[in-house]
């Protein structure tokens, strides 16, 4: 291991995350959320209508992809935080879609596992060039201001 920061690799995800702002009362600066100081388990989305239901909610750009997310409805049964991931062709070859894919699934247990809500679908969707060269610590505070935002509470329209 490199003594010096400048020497490590900035793309490689660190090993204790910082803590998540939109978290109530702070929380430590561990992989931990509120509930016991466990991580929460993330389930995966799979289906498409889950993923089309979470399109159609709210969306929140950050600049190294984009967040998407809904409320479930209490009468579906699910509990807990599911997360999908999307990386379509745009993107680039198989390579580059699989290692943005690879950053996104790490970027959801860095963060999601703390300040995701119970109840809620997330989808985070790649954007090209930026999802797979941004740096890791910039993708970490990206997720966790859109996270923030998209739980703010929302003014109504005039």
């Amino acid at each position: 291991m490199p003594a010096d920061p400048a020497e490590m690799n900035e793309t490689a995800p660190p090993a204790m995350p910082a803590p998540c702002p939109a978290q109530e009362g702070g929380g430590p600066a561990v992989f931990a959320c509120a509930n016991g100081g466990k991580a929460r388990a993330l389930s995966i989305l799979k289906k498409r209508a889950d993923f089309l239901r979470a399109a159609r909610a709210r969306r929140q750009a950050a600049e190294g992809f984009l967040l998407q997310a809904r409320r479930r409805d209490p009468d579906e049964g699910i509990e807990g935080v599911r997360v999908g991931f999307t990386c379509s062709k745009k993107l680039g070859n198989a390579v580059t879609r699989n290692r943005a894919k690879r950053r996104l699934r790490a970027l959801a247990r860095c963060v999601l596992a703390r300040c995701g809500r119970e109840g809620w679908d997330y989808v985070l969707v790649g954007r090209p060039q930026v999802t797979v060269s941004r740096a890791w610590p910039d993708l970490i505070t990206d997720l966790e201001r859109a996270v923030e935002r998209i739980h703010a509470d929302r003014k109504p329209r005039p």
